[in-house]
């Protein structure tokens, strides 16, 4: 039976009721949402199949990191963290700047770490030889970035609005316009995979990836912040967005998945 989108409302709805139970029974709150969560269908495709691989590094430390690419510095141009400057014309679509600041669980600066960006263009399609939407292509807009943490901890970003896309899921599903963000420690094995989301979004009810952070907190602390000062006049909207790494407001991890 094909799926709709009524479906999945109810399955959602079911597993927020069974959410809101645990923690009245006494069960602690899920800052991260379950593997096997039951409105998202397709992670069921990106759950790892095999256990982790053990490596014996009382032999060698470093082996972990052999396969691994490295980045420094001197990987990073001036345009990186610039989407709307990447290419010969202007990318199609509203500019924004997004900023914010890596925090570890006491609020600290996490310095010197490489952030990365990838994300659909304006009319929810990614330059990627395997989507499947059909929705036009920006010659002007390749939808990646990259840039290192200040003394501060601060990022920055300057990218187009993305648009929402289907994503076949189920009839009707749609996800809401969002940014992925992947920060790397200090190396590939640390990588770890989260998504920001736009305040007041109407797709948000209706998304199975979102609602699977059952705790509201917790899906809270995804959605960035309108904060006018980081607006450049005349040219982008500014967003604020904070990733913190562990904790009880760590920001939700695409763990597993």
């Amino acid at each position: 039976m094909t799926l709709t989108q009524h479906d999945i409302d109810q399955e959602i709805a079911v597993q927020h009721a069974a959410y809101e139970k645990r923690i009245a029974d006494g069960a602690p709150v899920e800052h991260q949402p379950r593997r096997d969560y039951p409105p998202y269908r397709s992670s069921v495709l990106r759950h790892p199949k095999q256990p982790p691989v053990t490596i014996d590094v009382t032999k060698d430390p470093e082996l972990v990191e052999l396969s691994s690419p490295a980045f420094g510095e001197r990987d990073i141009t001036e345009i990186d963290n610039d989407l709307t400057r990447q290419h010969h014309g202007e990318p199609i679509g509203e500019r924004i700047t997004v900023s914010g600041r890596l925090l570890d669980r006491d609020g600290r600066p996490v310095r010197g770490q490489l952030v990365e960006i990838w994300q659909a263009n304006s009319a929810g399609r990614y330059a990627h030889q395997r989507e499947q939407h059909d929705a036009p292509l920006d010659p002007n807009f390749t939808g990646v970035g990259r840039t290192l943490t200040d003394e501060g901890g601060f990022y920055t970003f300057t990218t187009i609005q993305p648009g929402p896309y289907p994503w076949r899921q189920h009839v009707g599903a749609w996800r809401p316009a969002h940014i992925h963000f992947s920060v790397f420690g200090t190396a590939f094995t640390q990588r770890l995979v989260t998504q920001m989301y736009f305040p007041s979004d109407p797709l948000f009810p209706y998304d199975p990836i979102i609602q699977s952070v059952t705790d509201d907190a917790a899906r809270q602390r995804l959605v960035a912040t309108y904060d006018h000062s980081l607006s450049v006049p005349e040219f982008s909207m500014g967003y604020h967005w904070d990733i913190v790494l562990d904790g009880p407001n760590a920001t939700w991890i695409e763990e597993g998945r």
